[in-house]
Formats: structure tokens, C-alpha cells, sequence
């Protein structure tokens, strides 16, 4: 029941992470960094801390007795995502949401699930769950230079600025380095996970006590970021003018990230001590599936050359064999 209900968890958790960007294409009036604020205040904020008030009893003695290794553990871990989320967003913008979603997933799922693996459970490597996240990795490898030629064929018929594809490119792999530390927070948060249980949270609320502190951290590079292109391009007045659907939209973007993050712990807790290593995968499997289908929807690939097609499809099946490598051998 628990290995049906984690995984059941940790799907749903990727469907809602997988659909979170898509909002921006309605943000017509707004800048990146007008909905990338709204975003940011809603999803890392306002709402963590709602959730984790609500759901955590003595939620300040929870984190107050906490070890300062493991709140610092956890507010670095989450800068760090916070950095790669930026990226995230900036790298979505240039390539798009299928390509540039496929080249960061394929990037997040094996450094997320790997890394946790090798420090926490070292003993694991010379099994088949470790044998297959590292075959795992190689065929991730393979799918992203799929992916890229794709996107470069694409780029040559599209209005996008020339050298756009190289820079975006590059931003999407650093995105796919830093966006991991999400579950790393997660994966190295037991002692907080554990005081919140200790103190009456459900093990399905219990990961709140990790969130509200990691993504208050990645607020510090989310906002900063878009303040500053804010301040930079003059574009705060923007807010005054937008519609409130454009407000809805940027919260219902916060909402989405919030809860996938929300939804995905509880699938992990019940995951047993390997969650981190196992329902990871899954999470970013089905965040792939879904992203991709939205972006297939919308068109962003319409009137690209049949060849571009052909090489980003294979690209995504192949980065789909790669997570779905990794996910076998971590159930096993």
C-alpha cells in the first residue's frame, strides 16, 4: 500500500511540476521578471510557510531545536536550487519549453538521484540500483545531444536572436547542475523531517518543515534576480498596468511549484529510506512527460523542419529510457 501510494504520490508531483511554467505564455504584458516575481513570492514564500504553519505543531521549536548543520544543510541546498531555478526559467525562455525542459530534466534526474545515492547509501553502488543509475546516466548523455541538434535546427528557421541556441544552451545546463539540490535538501533533511513527525505532523506533512526553509532560501536568488531586471529594464510599472488575470496566472504559477514539491515528499516519505533515490526519477520523469505535452500543444514546434522533429522526439524517448533506467534499478 505504501510503495502504491508513494509512487501514485510521486507521479502526481511531477504532472503538477511538469505543467508550473506553462502560465508564463499567458503573461502577455508582462516581463520574465514581472511573473517571475509573482511566481517566486507566492510558490517559495507565502505559501510554504502557510503549509508548514498549518501542518507542523510548534513549528518553531521544530526548527529551533533542530542542529544547525541540518537547517544550514537545508538553506544552502536551497540557494543553491534557488540559483538553478533562475536559470531554469531563463533557459525555458530562449529553447522553449520542450527542449529547454528536456535538456534540464535530463541533467536533474541523475545528478538528484545519484549524488544522495552514493553519500547516504555507498554500499548500494556495486548493486544493480547503482549499476543502473550509472548506465542511466550514459543514455542521458546520448538524449541531450539529440535534444541539442534539435533545438539548433529549429533555431535556424526561427526568429530567435543569432547565438541565441549556444547561450541557451549553456544556461540550461547549469540549470540541470544547480536545480537538483532540491532533492538534496530533502534527501539530507531526515532530522527535520523526523522533530516534525516527533511533534504530530503526519509523515505526509512532515517534509513542510524542510520546505519552508529551502525554498524561503531560493527566494533570496529568484526574487533578488528578478528585482534587479526590474530595477534594470523598468519594468515595475508594468505591474500597474497588468490585468488581474496576469496576477492569477503568476500565483497559479507559485501554486503548481509549491504543490508538486508538497505532493512529492509525501510520495518519497512513503517511498521508505531509499524516497529520495527512487521516487526522484519518477518525479522528473513525469515532470518530462507532461512539459513536453503542453509544449507539443502549444505549438512551439510548429513549421520546424521534419528533421528537427524527428531528432527532438528521439531525443525526449531517449532521455524517457534514461529515467526510466534509473527509476528500474533504484526499485529494486
Amino acid at each position: 500500500m505504501d510503495l502504491t501510494y508513494g509512487i501514485a504520490g510521486v507521479l502526481a508531483g511531477g504532472i503538477l511540476n511538469g505543467s508550473f511554467v506553462a502560465p508564463l505564455k499567458k503573461l502577455t504584458r508582462w516581463k520574465w521578471e514581472n511573473a517571475w516575481l509573482v511566481y517566486s513570492i507566492t510558490g517559495l514564500l507565502i505559501v510554504p510557510w502557510i503549509a508548514a504553519l498549518a501542518t507542523v505543531p510548534d513549528l518553531r521549536g521544530v526548527l529551533g531545536g533542530a542542529s544547525a548543520s541540518s537547517v544550514r544543510a537545508a538553506l544552502l541546498f536551497g540557494l543553491g536550487w534557488g540559483v538553478g531555478s533562475v536559470l531554469f526559467g531563463l533557459g525555458v525562455a530562449r529553447l522553449g519549453l520542450a527542449i529547454g525542459y528536456g535538456l534540464i530534466l535530463g541533467l536533474i534526474a541523475p545528478i538528484g538521484t545519484f549524488l544522495p545515492l552514493v553519500v547516504l547509501h555507498p554500499e548500494q553502488l556495486e548493486t544493480r540500483r547503482g549499476l543502473s543509475l550509472i548506465a542511466g546516466t550514459a543514455i542521458v548523455i546520448a538524449g541531450i545531444a539529440l535534444c541539442a541538434t534539435a533545438g539548433k535546427m529549429r533555431e535556424s528557421v526561427s526568429a530567435r536572436t543569432a547565438g541565441s541556441f549556444g547561450i541557451g544552451l549553456l544556461i540550461c545546463v547549469l540549470a540541470g547542475i544547480f536545480s537538483p539540490m532540491l532533492n538534496f535538501s530533502f534527501a539530507f533533511g531526515g532530522e527535520l523531517q523526523q522533530r516534525a513527525i516527533d511533534a504530530g505532523a503526519s509523515q505526509a506533512a512532515a517534509s513542510n518543515a524542510i520546505w519552508c526553509l529551502c525554498l524561503t532560501a531560493g527566494l533570496v536568488a529568484n526574487g533578488g534576480y528578478s528585482a534587479m531586471l526590474l530595477w534594470k529594464n523598468g519594468t515595475a510599472g508594468l505591474f500597474r498596468t497588468a490585468p488581474t488575470s496576469h496576477w492569477m496566472w503568476g500565483s497559479l504559477m507559485g501554486l503548481l511549484c509549491f504543490g508538486s514539491f508538497i505532493v512529492y515528499g509525501a510520495g518519497a516519505t512513503a517511498l521508505g529510506s531509499l524516497g529520495a533515490v527512487v521516487g526522484w526519477p519518477l518525479f522528473m520523469s513525469m515532470s518530462l512527460i507532461t512539459s513536453n505535452t503542453l509544449g507539443w500543444l502549444s505549438g512551439e514546434w510548429r513549421g520546424a523542419p521534419p528533421k528537427a522533429i524527428r531528432y527532438a522526439a528521439a531525443g525526449i524517448a531517449v532521455l524517457i529510457v534514461a529515467i526510466t533506467v534509473i527509476a528500474a534499478g533504484g526499485a529494486e
